[in-house]
């Protein structure tokens, strides 16, 4: 310690002390010493015990505290709205995402039944067919019965009639590219209902709620905020 009270202006030499202490500091320690600054004089006058010719420069320091909070202020409140509206717009754009995934999600399951029902009744088509060609209706009968085998019979008539009109040498090969376009269908099934991520109802609540405190809370505090700053600026 220099032995001067840092409440008032002190003689000449208690000063001078204070100096080479703020120099010593300065060199022990040179991450201090990066950035050149001023170092005003500054003391109360009141508790001074007597005069000094010390300039007191505490009034210039006070308006650059003034300045430096304002500043800061305005900094704050300034980014303060930046940042609400920018949350307002992620908030909606996220809202708005979800619901063209939903538009999405509804046509990739029709795309998904379309097919799955279309590639199904393929294979039933050509299961049908292959058992019928195999089975006697006398066998049939048998299994099942008369009037049962007769409703089977009646049900997949137009199946077995569409068949028949393919020739006998080119079944094979019809049966193959059935299959294969089956195959195509099953897949783009698959490719065609892919579905995309949505929010969960917690999450849209939540959201909501976000967007409803910024818009209806935190913004128009932050107007009133900045406009009674403007107003305090021009007193």
């Amino acid at each position: 310690s220099s032995g001067i009270n840092a409440e008032y202006g002190g003689s000449e030499t208690d000063r001078q002390k204070v100096l080479m202490q703020i120099v010593q500091e300065l060199c022990k320690r040179p991450g201090l010493n990066k950035t050149g600054f001023d170092m005003p004089t500054i003391y109360v006058p009141t508790l001074a015990a007597e005069k000094t010719k010390c300039v007191n420069q505490i009034e210039e320091v006070c308006k650059d505290i003034d300045r430096s909070i304002a500043h800061t202020l305005q900094s704050i409140l300034n980014t303060l709205d930046r940042d609400s509206t920018a949350l307002v717009e992620r908030i909606d754009e996220r809202m708005e995402t979800d619901r063209t995934n939903g538009k999405h999600n509804i046509k990739a399951h029709s795309w998904w039944l379309f097919l799955t029902t279309l590639a199904v009744g393929m294979v039933l088509a050509i299961t049908t067919q292959l058992i019928f060609s195999l089975v006697s209706p006398k066998l049939l009968d048998t299994l099942i019965g008369k009037e049962h085998s007769q409703l089977v019979f009646e049900t997949i008539t137009p199946v077995l009639g569409l068949f028949s009109l393919i020739p006998e040498e080119n079944k094979y090969f019809i049966f193959g590219a059935l299959g294969g376009v089956n195959l195509i269908l099953f897949i783009l099934a698959k490719v065609l209902s892919r579905t995309k991520p949505r929010l969960s109802s917690k999450q849209k609540k939540q959201f909501s709620a976000d967007r409803k405190k910024l818009v209806e809370t935190i913004k128009p505090r932050q107007a009133d905020l900045y406009s009674k700053y403007l107003a305090q600026c021009a007193e």
